[in-house]
């Protein structure tokens, strides 16, 4: 069985932490969620509390097949500035591992200096804060094992290619059908008429 580990700041964006666990959950990953915040209870950005399964300082946090870090402004600024997440998020990078980022969270991915020469994406907000990766405005962005994503509105899909990206497509597929965002896709324009 597959293994994620999502990392969970207080003011982390709920939408992007919450339905990414769902996708990967529903695809058969075991999904781990971290906190680093002081207790286990995290408070995300809309006020929402989420009880994460460990805490940053616990052992076996690198025996996961990746990392995700949902954004949020506060939630990313403490990704960036956190030793302890910094220190994850370089040893996935250095390991060959999956390293994925929503919206804010690229700006932690950057400091942690696992862009260099890669393509990334963002929330547009933060765009000038991704300066060693070739920047796109695609809404999700996969340069080698680093999975990147724009905003809530995308977190749907990045769980989707993460399952991708983990060699489990039929999931991916399955989920995706499960969930009607295939026929949600397909079907777009005619929503717009």
């Amino acid at each position: 069985m597959k293994k994620f580990l999502v990392l969970l700041a207080e003011g982390f964006e709920e939408t992007e932490a919450v339905t990414a666990v769902d996708v990967l959950r529903r695809g058969g990953v075991k999904v781990v969620l971290c906190s680093l915040a002081p207790t286990l209870l995290v408070e995300g950005s809309r006020n929402i509390v989420v009880k994460a399964d460990v805490s940053i300082d616990s052992d076996g946090l690198h025996n996961f097949d990746g990392i995700y870090l949902p954004g949020g402004v506060k939630g990313a600024t403490t990704l960036r500035d956190d030793e302890r997440a910094q220190k994850l998020i370089r040893s996935y990078k250095k390991n060959g591992k999956l390293v994925a980022a929503i919206c804010a969270a690229p700006i932690a991915l950057e400091r942690a200096g696992v862009l260099k020469g890669e393509t990334a994406t963002s929330n547009p907000d933060f765009k000038d804060h991704i300066k060693d990766a070739t920047y796109s405005e695609d809404p999700v962005v996969v340069s080698g094992k680093v999975i990147t994503s724009r905003a809530a509105g995308t977190t749907l899909p990045i769980g989707l290619e993460i399952l991708r990206q983990l060699g489990l497509e039929k999931e991916a597929e399955k989920v995706s059908h499960d969930m009607l965002f295939d026929f949600l896709m397909k079907n777009c324009e005619k929503v717009h008429s």
